[in-house]
């Protein structure tokens, strides 16, 4: 984890998450949100079946690891308050992914700093798998004791 330490500002690049979901995440994931569809857990129906070279990553779990990028840059003081994500691609078992982002927009507001980021799930050769967009909100630390939000 990797949280913002120093004040965030427009063009800063969120630190990149890189992940090869297998077939026992992807089972343990479909299993938690109640996704029965066997194309996220049985190889075999997948390819011979559905015709997908290998089992599909669910697109909920592409966003779910999107969104851990962003809240695991913004640390304990972070919110995580607004995350969209738009599925593009399909991605499959044991794949390399990364998961980054870049702040867009910072401003303050009732004592928070507000930063907007624009986010990019992808497979490493750069294929796009969804594009999105979040709000985070991080707390002024150090208000109370009259400490720099950043120090």
């Amino acid at each position: 984890m990797s949280e913002v330490r120093t004040a965030p500002h427009a063009g800063d690049r969120i630190p990149a998450l890189h992940l090869r979901p297998g077939p026992v995440q992807m089972f343990q994931f479909s299993a938690a949100v109640s996704n029965p569809h066997r194309i996220h857990y049985d190889r075999r129906w997948a390819i011979e079946t559905e015709g997908y070279p290998d089992i599909v990553v669910q697109g909920h779990m592409q966003a779910a690891l999107l969104a851990r990028a962003v809240t695991d840059w913004a640390g304990p003081r972070g919110r995580l308050v607004r995350f969209a994500m738009q599925n593009r691609g399909a991605a499959f078992a044991d794949e390399a992914l990364r998961f980054e982002g870049v702040v867009s927009a910072v401003s303050e507001a009732e004592g928070e700093t507000v930063v907007e980021l624009d986010l990019v799930a992808m497979k490493e050769d750069g294929t796009v798998l969804g594009p999105g967009t979040a709000t985070v909100t991080i707390r002024d630390r150090g208000a109370h004791e009259g400490v720099d939000k950043w120090g």
